[in-house]
């Protein structure tokens, strides 16, 4: 009767683990696969002239390394328990891939903003000048190598290896890793838009009363009266805030408020979750605003190549286009292409 039980119980045991990363890989291969989707569907709604920089290529590498995860954890889901290269791969590999992924995309983000400021910078100073193809080829060995450094400093972190060693112990259950960089990050920036906006209330309010949308040339453009003494010859930062907070939260104000939900509810989100495709091109978007607000007094000259947001026309703010046909109208309009 003893070994009968202890038989039962080991039974048991072994059908419970079975059964519950069974149920954990699923839910997992739907979250990569709805984040790949959602990658595919950020990519398609790209305007079609971009300018090169490293933000963009990055976003290509995040799209591709998210596939090939995507891809491992199908074979070792559909083949369960099988050798390679004299490797025996099993479903635990699955949870050590995403944890190995998750480390890895949680300690990306300041590096990644770091590098496309410092890129941003750059081609503002014009202190670099490469042929398109140099250009190429050097984004994508600076994408190749924070990747190459991140991943080794992740697997070389004393912390991660203990966590990793832990969940062989138990490998019934599998924790991901949540990142603070993008937590503080997120922060950040959303203190800096809560107090561009206070600062600036006032005539954000003025320009939001006056703002109409139309179409215009195939686009979807937001217009404003304004006064036709104005100088726009020489951007100031004072005219400038109110447009890029309009221009902003014109396409990034649902993001603005699941970031603002986020960090008032303190929701741990995993790192493999978290690092994904609008959420960069929501900082690259505020990297670009911030880039042109600072070097304002630059906007004007035609001999600076100015980078190409994929979703937000920041020229227009402060290179005014007049239609004085546009419903009539008897004063000139500031467009504003979002």
């Amino acid at each position: 009767m003893t070994a009968l039980s202890s038989e039962n119980c080991s039974f048991q045991y072994q059908l419970h683990q079975a059964n519950q990363p069974l149920d954990g890989n699923c839910l997992l291969f739907l979250i990569i696969l709805g984040k790949i989707l959602l990658n595919i569907l950020t990519l398609g709604m790209r305007r079609k002239i971009i300018y090169q920089n490293f933000m963009e290529y990055f976003c290509i590498s995040l799209a591709f390394i998210d596939l090939l995860l995507l891809v491992n954890i199908s074979i070792i889901f559909y083949f369960r328990d099988f050798v390679l290269l004299g490797i025996r791969f099993t479903k635990y590999h699955i949870c050590l891939f995403t944890q190995i992924i998750s480390f890895t995309y949680g300690f990306l983000h300041y590096p990644v903003f770091l590098t496309a400021c410092i890129d941003y910078y750059l081609n503002f100073s014009k202190t670099t000048k490469l042929a398109f193809k140099c250009q190429k080829l050097f984004y994508f060995f600076i994408v190749i190598l924070i990747w190459i450094s991140v991943l080794a400093y992740v697997l070389g972190d004393p912390a991660v290896y203990h966590s990793l060693k832990a969940h062989s112990i138990y490998s019934y259950q599998c924790p991901f890793y949540s990142s603070t960089q993008s937590y503080w990050l997120s922060f950040a920036m959303v203190g800096i838009l809560f107090m561009a906006f206070l600062t600036s209330w006032s005539e954000v309010t003025a320009l939001v009363q006056a703002v109409r949308m139309t179409s215009y040339m195939n686009e979807t453009i937001l217009y404003f009266p304004f006064s036709s003494h104005c100088s726009y010859t020489l951007s100031s930062k004072k005219t400038l805030l109110p447009k890029f907070i309009i221009c902003f939260l014109g396409t990034w104000l649902p993001f603005v408020l699941l970031q603002v939900i986020i960090l008032l509810l303190k929701v741990q989100i995993p790192a493999y979750i978290e690092m994904n495709i609008p959420w960069l091109y929501f900082v690259n978007s505020f990297l670009i605003a911030t880039v042109y607000w600072f070097n304002c007094h630059k906007l004007n000259s035609g001999d600076i190549a100015l980078p190409v947001d994929p979703f937000v026309s920041w020229k227009c703010c402060f290179i005014p286009l007049t239609i004085h046909n546009l419903e009539q109208s008897e004063k000139p309009i500031s467009i504003i292409i979002c």
